[in-house]
């Protein structure tokens, strides 16, 4: 067979991908993974009870911008990873940049709060279960961000599956900011940044087992 009646074989067959296909995907699973942690959090924790009055405040919008913004970088990673050869680019500050500031708010609150303030802050009331709490949140948003991710064609499978991880899980803490009682973002630059991180960590792990094409 001649070069050219192979080319005309191969495109003959080629089927038109349509606009939007992977913005749906992710839209589905994103909402169906959310649902699945909000009905999780509802059934396990509760929603606090004093959420109508807290979110009045400021602070409760920022606790909540935090992972928001985290996901917006991490979805925006994941969807340029997702083309072979990609490059994540300026994604990468947009995930870096939440944390950052966070971390900052964290000095400048402990700085002006008395010494024997610092570690109550720091550890809140929460400190023990608030990692775990958003591990088990993550667990619809996991499998939901994976399948949306199984559909593009990455070729850094670790990397991949870390940035899928850090998706579920900060879609994850913007469910669990409707219960969890701490204000403080000297907490949340701990363990609500081990919360998210870690099953980052477990997306890398399984990035090659599971986003392999």
């Amino acid at each position: 067979m001649k070069t050219d009646d192979l080319i005309g074989l191969l495109s003959n067959q080629v089927t038109r991908v349509e606009r939007g296909v992977v913005a749906r995907r992710f839209a589905k699973a994103l909402v169906a993974g959310a649902l699945g942690s909000l009905v999780l959090m509802c059934v396990v924790f509760g929603v606090r009870h004093d959420l109508a009055s807290v979110a009045r405040t400021a602070i409760f919008w920022a606790k909540l911008a935090y992972p928001l913004m985290i996901a917006i970088g991490a979805l925006l990673a994941i969807t340029r990873l997702g083309r072979p050869g990609a490059r994540a680019g300026y994604a990468w500050a947009l995930i870096a940049l939440p944390f950052i500031a966070v971390w900052a708010a964290s000095l400048f609150v402990l700085d002006g709060a008395a010494p024997g303030a610092r570690w109550p802050l720091v550890l809140g009331q929460t400190w023990r279960t608030c990692p775990l709490n958003i591990m088990l949140l993550s667990l619809p948003t996991l499998p939901a961000v994976f399948w949306a991710v199984k559909s593009l064609a990455p070729t850094q499978l670790r990397l991949a599956g870390a940035v899928a991880g850090l998706l579920a899980s900060s879609a994850a803490t913007i469910v669990y900011c409707l219960h969890c009682p701490e204000m403080s973002p000297a907490f949340w630059s701990v363990w609500y940044a081990i919360g998210m991180l870690v099953p980052a960590g477990i997306g890398a792990w399984l990035g090659p087992k599971l986003l392999r094409w």
